[in-house]
């Protein structure tokens, strides 16, 4: 697939994992769950399916290079830095435009840079389905995860389960009906019971023509910023001239600029073990337990204690007659949260920013 290029998206700070996750060491640059860490493990994945030259890190100023280290096998050209986080339009843009220099036929395969995928084989059966959709259909495809239980975390896709003029069906690839935002619980009862709504992985396929085309009809202010950037890609200017364009262009994310209102768009439905990763709720439900419950990583002592989580960093912890509790230690802090309720280690992120306690983000 030497026209397939993968774009992963390794920007964000992961505040849910804190303190694990600070800006220097990122959620994506962290062993979490398994071996190696979250980018290292998403890049050797796709790796399968597209050459290291065709792979794009998209990245920050701070965390490029702890991305450049953690894989010296990419080329350094192809890690692009963004001057600031502009959410996920912008960022696609900027790589389509890379990729539409180099090859004006290639196929984008845009990935986040932390999410957990068990079962590689489906994952790239899916992928050559939804690759070969979008080649064929000049269409911009989607990956949807068959949903197990009613999430309140992840975005919801509906779909047109009976279409007989969708010539991929028999492929699993379905046209989109209505893209939906993180429901309450009610809610999504009601999509799982539907039948039709799958899970918004945030993985999406398409043509670097065909996202620019869409960008510069639904976006065009940031179009407009980003035909600036791609005129000096490669050129002395390209660093001032992203630097101003991201000075004005405005946030807001590849689902709501573009998916929600493009003309032609398809979802692929997926099963191949994947999860977002997205608290440390999630992590202890991916993370083998001991026979009273417990997920133990590090020096740990367990009296009388069970269903909690603990990663202990360097340090020795001791729980007795505790339970479902989470707790993760660094040198400089220490998270204790009743399972449940980690997405709310958001908001202790939130605190320190407004309280401009630096040193512990």
């Amino acid at each position: 697939m030497n026209n397939t290029y993968a774009v992963i998206m390794a920007g964000g700070v992961g505040s849910r994992f804190w303190p694990r996750s600070r800006e220097r060491s990122p959620k994506q640059a962290l062993n979490i769950v398994g071996n190696g860490t979250m980018i290292q493990n998403t890049v050797k994945r796709i790796e399968t399916l597209v050459p290291s030259e065709n792979i794009l890190i998209i990245t920050n100023k701070v965390q490029r290079d702890i991305i450049s280290q953690q894989l010296p096998h990419i080329p350094n050209e192809n890690i692009l830095v963004e001057p600031v986080g502009r959410n996920t339009a912008p960022c696609i843009g900027l790589a389509a435009h890379w990729i539409l220099r180099k090859d004006p036929q290639g196929v984008m395969i845009v990935l986040p840079a932390d999410h957990l995928i068990s079962e590689n084989k489906k994952f790239y059966q899916v992928l050559q389905r939804a690759i070969h959709t979008a080649e064929s259909s000049q269409s911009l495809v989607t990956i949807g995860i068959k949903p197990t239980h009613p999430e309140t975390g992840y975005g919801y896709i509906q779909y047109e389960d009976i279409d007989e003029h969708n010539p991929y069906i028999e492929d699993k690839i379905y046209r989109v009906k209505t893209f939906a935002e993180k429901p309450n619980y009610e809610t999504a009862v009601k999509f799982i019971e539907s039948g039709d709504f799958l899970w918004n992985s945030g993985i999406f396929i398409w043509r670097a023509s065909v996202i620019l085309d869409e960008i510069q009809r639904l976006l065009p202010e940031i179009a407009d910023q980003l035909q600036k950037v791609a005129k000096t890609l490669g050129t002395e200017d390209y660093e001032n001239t992203l630097e101003l364009a991201y000075g004005v262009i405005r946030g807001i994310s590849i689902d709501y600029g573009v998916m929600e209102k493009a003309k032609s768009v398809y979802v692929a439905l997926a099963d191949f073990g994947w999860s977002d990763v997205g608290s440390w709720d999630e992590v202890k439900r991916l993370t083998p337990v001991d026979e009273d419950g417990n997920a133990l990583r590090g020096n740990v002592i367990v009296r009388d204690a069970s269903g909690n989580y603990v990663d202990a960093g360097q340090k020795l912890v001791a729980l007795i007659g505790v339970k479902d509790l989470i707790v993760v230690t660094t040198d400089d802090a220490i998270l204790i949260c009743e399972q449940g309720r980690s997405q709310e280690v958001k908001e202790i992120v939130d605190f320190l920013k407004r309280k401009k306690m630096y040193e512990y983000l």
